[in-house]
């Protein structure tokens, strides 16, 4: 996602990729709104610990989960700097602006419509911009280094006790049971939390709207565990774009090199990762322990290889290349389809489908986006989206109509 401005000379892959992007944090989104919480990184909390469900859980983690989210973050990190370099009467003013009204349009799409709303944390994210402006492609990399090696060393300390006690109540010691039905509750197939999940879903918008204006410290812990990884990859992004990656500037045979170094490096890992959760029957505290402390690093070097491969195979499409000129109305668009087909105020699909069906129906925001941003953009300057952030930002109402 990019500024709500319009750049001078777009780069056609470059606004592919971020199409792309959008599109691929779509099938964790469609999960988070159509099941339990815990499904999220857990099959077993909803569907299924064998069959389809855990192949298609592998195939996510391996290859979607975190690592579009990334990627999003990555070519925001680059937009953002793009916009600076380019310069403006008032750029520290502007860019500002631009960040708080992100915030207000984040905030409202976290309780309107999604609970894992990532604008939040890019907003706050975005407001260090400024301060690497001046850094070298190494200094980026190497902060971005500090801030991943940072998270998975206070996370990880966390998480080995917790993964001493599965091996040794797994071991059949005998052990406070407590501690793993905490563990269970959160990240795995409790029938009471489980059930909780899906009675809430039956809550009307007001209702829902009356409680998710009640829970700001949650909404604000979750911004903060995303801080580092968030900051971390845009730091990445800004280096790709340094170094030209992202500016379409790379050889073809160069940018192939990157995309295969990446997938050797990290998909014998995560693939090691994934059959570890499975071979312990999703506990709750190994699946955890593998989605959300473990995979960190490997997800974001992924994403790097994703932007390289992109950047090759997507210089000719400009379908996708429209969906990424709308990056952001694109992505509050698939909030409103997804909620008008699994919210009660919907077609109330919650917890009746299971995870193929579920993300089957993800193809309806991808169809979606692909019809119409193209159409928009024929007689339109910008998505809806971002004229309402760049008029924010300007508190000023701009243009919207393409000159003719």
């Amino acid at each position: 996602m990019t500024s709500p401005a319009a750049p001078r000379s777009r780069i056609p892959a470059l606004d592919a990729l971020r199409g792309v992007a959008v599109a691929g944090i779509i099938p964790m989104n469609v999960i988070a709104f159509a099941m339990p919480a815990a499904a999220y990184i857990n099959p077993r909390a909803f569907g299924g610990s064998d069959g389809i469900d855990a192949a298609l859980w592998a195939l996510s983690f391996l290859l979607v989960e975190d690592k579009f989210r990334a990627l999003f973050a990555m070519l925001f990190g680059a937009g953002i700097v793009i916009l600076l370099e380019r310069g403006s009467a008032h750029p520290m003013r502007a860019h500002y602006a631009r960040m708080a009204a992100l915030a207000g349009i984040a905030m409202a799409h976290a309780v309107l419509l999604a609970n894992n709303d990532v604008l939040r944390s890019y907003a706050v994210a975005g407001l260090a911009a400024p301060l690497v402006l001046r850094w070298r492609v190494r200094t980026l990399l190497l902060a971005a280094g500090a801030l991943i090696a940072g998270q998975l060393a206070v996370s990880g300390y966390v998480a080995w006790g917790w993964l001493q006690y599965w091996h040794d109540f797994s071991s059949g010691l005998n052990l406070d049971p407590a501690p793993m039905r905490e563990v269970e509750q959160r990240f795995g197939a409790d029938a009471q939390v489980i059930a909780w999940n899906i009675a809430q879903a039956q809550e009307s918008f007001g209702e829902r709207l009356v409680r998710r204006m009640g829970d700001w410290p949650v909404q604000g812990a979750a911004v903060a565990a995303a801080l580092p990884s968030t900051l971390a990859a845009m730091l990445v992004g800004v280096a790709l774009w340094r170094n030209r990656l992202l500016a379409g500037e790379w050889p073809r045979a160069r940018a192939m090199r990157l995309a295969r170094a990446c997938a050797l490096v990290t998909l014998p890992p995560l693939a090691a990762m994934a059959a570890w959760a499975w071979a312990s029957g999703f506990d709750a505290i190994v699946t955890a322990f593998v989605a959300l402390v473990l995979s960190a690093p490997f997800d974001l070097l992924l994403a790097v290889g994703y932007a390289a491969l992109a950047m090759v195979v997507l210089a000719d499409a400009p379908r996708w290349a429209a969906v990424g000129r709308m990056a952001l109305t694109n992505y509050l668009a698939t909030s409103v389809i997804l909620a008008g087909l699994f919210a009660a105020w919907g077609l109330g699909l919650f917890g009746e489908v299971g995870r193929a069906a579920a993300l089957a129906l993800g193809l309806v925001p991808i169809i979606a986006m692909l019809v119409w941003s193209p159409l928009w953009l024929a007689r339109y300057a910008m998505g809806p989206a971002e004229w309402a952030w760049r008029s924010l930002a300007a508190l000023r109402i701009l243009p919207l109509r393409r000159p003719r």
